[in-house]
């Protein structure tokens, strides 16, 4: 009997787990964006590439993707999850921190550039319809290489990193109208322009009560009844059921499933469970993010250059000049030098990833023609691959244009986080404790966050302003996204003796200088925290015999001072006893 396969597309799977295994450490080691880098493979492997030669040599075609439908589907989850993860980025607590730079920076830059590069695109024979869209997906960066050249640059805490942030910001939001914008324009109805633009207004309105709906009335509790239970596979289970189920719903309403994972992780970034959402996608984000963007690669056809020497990398520069002209006069009217503003311009002047998935629906529902699409694609990607260039000239500009107008001062920028900030104190366990400790931080305004796993507990306190999340602070992918290494110290105060210990020993590795102060049951448990690599141990049983002793003796006559020194005395006796045996 001949044996079938129930996997489809198995070859094509196994090839892009092969590559993605290789290509991953490789890039991060090298330190190349994982964005070029898959665009790169995918246009080399993909069927305008190798794939071409597989006809003429048949073993090319076991390290090679001769047809695109072997990787559509799964490249079609790789775009869900990239706009959730774009969703999941942002919230209306930090949106309304940064408002005057997300809504005024951000609404003017895309406007503008869409603006100009739509009338340019009319001006080149394309449709209304496809000019409007053509200028609005090209008016939007690329998230994904801009933060992490700001990342590798350190520069996202200065304020052109903030105003930069705050514009991916607005451009990321920018994403729901868009998309609802292109379902009707593509519907070729009989109504005018105005009416069209009148329905998707409508549209984002209902899209944006269905997050307040959703996530008031089933999100929110649905995950906190199942934190309970603290099983990473039934939270992993949720979290995929969010992202997917919310997609396919704007899918039956007559939406694209983008936008409905773009709104579930708009609406878990609400929530106090997001920095746990985050790591629990985190091993799923890299592949899938790396499918799509393989994906994209292998529907370049890189030929097309040489059809059109001229016009390809003009139009690269043409998009990058004006993108990054608008950028540079609204970084400097917002109060940056004209060096850092220059700078700026150039830094988010490429077209974005967003480009990739809506030039494939516009090309699918014959919004833009064939031959538009794969211009698009190609001028958009190698945007990409020139932007760490741009970024480096404008950085090179920014240092002539100071030290030659001795301007190195930039205005100050009301630009603030909501959450707090790298650089706070790190709390794990937030019962009496923690918030005892929270609290006497918060009153001297000391920043701080702080990370427990009594989903109930962490709900409540959320609820009344305490910046304290869901999640073990044990875990190093945790620890990464509260920027640990940052943090003055991490405080620990968690009841159970077994965890405070296994989260002293994940920090030691993952963090050899951080302070570490841990609250332990009785002295047993401090000499293993101390061995573990606990800076500071404190014994609850300890304070709570000195405090009784203090009283007592105060009680007997004794002055206040005296009692001070004399327990001060004792404390320093028991805590190096505690160093001392930790050290043999």
């Amino acid at each position: 009997m001949h044996e079938q396969h129930s996997l489809p597309y198995l070859r094509e799977t196994l090839l892009f787990l092969s590559l993605a295994g290789i290509l991953i450490p490789l890039l991060q080691r090298w330190r190349i964006n994982q964005v070029l880098g898959f665009l790169a493979v995918g246009a080399l492997v993909g069927p305008f590439g190798l794939g071409l030669m597989a006809k003429d040599v048949s073993w090319l075609a076991y390290f090679s993707f001769p047809r695109l439908e072997g990787v559509t589907a799964l490249a079609d989850i790789g775009v869900l999850f990239l706009m959730f993860m774009i969703g999941l980025e942002l919230s209306a607590e930090r949106l309304w921190a940064l408002r005057r730079w997300v809504f005024g920076a951000g609404s003017a830059q895309v406007c503008l550039s869409a603006v100009i590069i739509g009338c340019i695109a009319y001006f080149f024979g394309n449709r209304l319809e496809a000019a409007i869209i053509l200028g609005l997906l090209l008016s939007l960066s690329s998230t994904a290489v801009v933060m992490q050249l700001m990342t590798e640059q350190r520069s996202l805490a200065s304020p052109l990193g903030q105003a930069g942030f705050s514009v991916l910001m607005l451009q990321d939001l920018a994403v729901v109208p868009i998309l609802i914008l292109i379902g009707v324009l593509t519907q070729q109805q009989s109504e005018g322009l105005a009416g069209l633009v009148i329905l998707a207004l409508i549209k984002s309105a209902g899209a944006i009560l269905l997050i307040y709906l959703v996530g008031r009335r089933v999100i929110r509790p649905l995950f906190r009844s199942f934190a309970k239970q603290r099983a990473p596979d039934v939270f992993m289970a949720l979290t995929l059921l969010s992202a997917l189920g919310i997609a396919g719903l704007t899918a039956a309403a007559g939406l694209s499933m983008a936008l409905g994972a773009f709104l579930a992780g708009l609406l878990l970034a609400e929530t106090e469970f997001k920095h746990e959402v985050e790591i629990t996608i985190e091993p799923f984000k890299g592949l899938l993010m790396g499918l799509f963007f393989m994906s994209v690669g292998m529907s370049i056809d890189v030929r097309e250059i040489a059809q059109s020497p001229v016009w390809i990398p003009l139009s690269v520069i043409g998009l990058i000049a004006i993108k990054g002209t608008v950028l540079a006069v609204i970084f400097r009217v917002g109060g940056l030098n004209w060096g850092k503003a220059v700078e700026g311009g150039l830094l988010l002047g490429q077209g974005g990833e967003f480009a990739f998935i809506v030039t494939a629906y516009a090309v699918s529902t014959k919004l833009f023609e064939p031959k538009v699409g794969q211009f698009i694609m190609l001028v958009v990607g190698l945007s990409l691959f020139v932007t760490p260039l741009a970024a480096k000239l404008g950085h090179m500009f920014c240092k002539h244009w100071e030290r030659r107008f001795h301007d190195d001062r930039t205005k100050t920028l009301e630009i603030s986080e909501p959450e707090p900030v790298a650089g706070g104190v790190i709390i794990a366990g937030f019962g009496r404790v923690g918030k005892m400790l929270g609290q006497l931080l918060a009153e001297q305004n000391v920043p701080y966050i702080a990370f427990e796993n009594d989903a109930r507990l962490v709900t409540r306190l959320h609820s009344e302003g305490f910046p304290v999340y869901f999640g073990d602070a044990a875990r190093a992918e945790l620890l990464r996204k509260a920027h640990a290494d940052r943090s003055p110290a991490i405080v620990l105060t968690m009841d159970h003796p077994a965890s405070a210990l296994n989260a002293v020993k994940s920090i030691r590795k993952e963090l050899p200088e951080v302070l570490i102060f841990a609250r332990s049951r009785d002295e047993k448990h401090a000499h293993a925290l101390k061995q573990a690599g606990a800076t500071i141990v404190i014994p609850e049983t300890l304070e709570s015999s000195l405090q009784l002793s203090a009283f007592v003796l105060q009680t007997l006559g004794f002055s206040e001072g005296s009692v001070t020194n004399m327990i001060q005395v004792e404390r320093d006796r028991h805590i190096a006893a505690i160093d001392g045996l930790s050290k043999r």
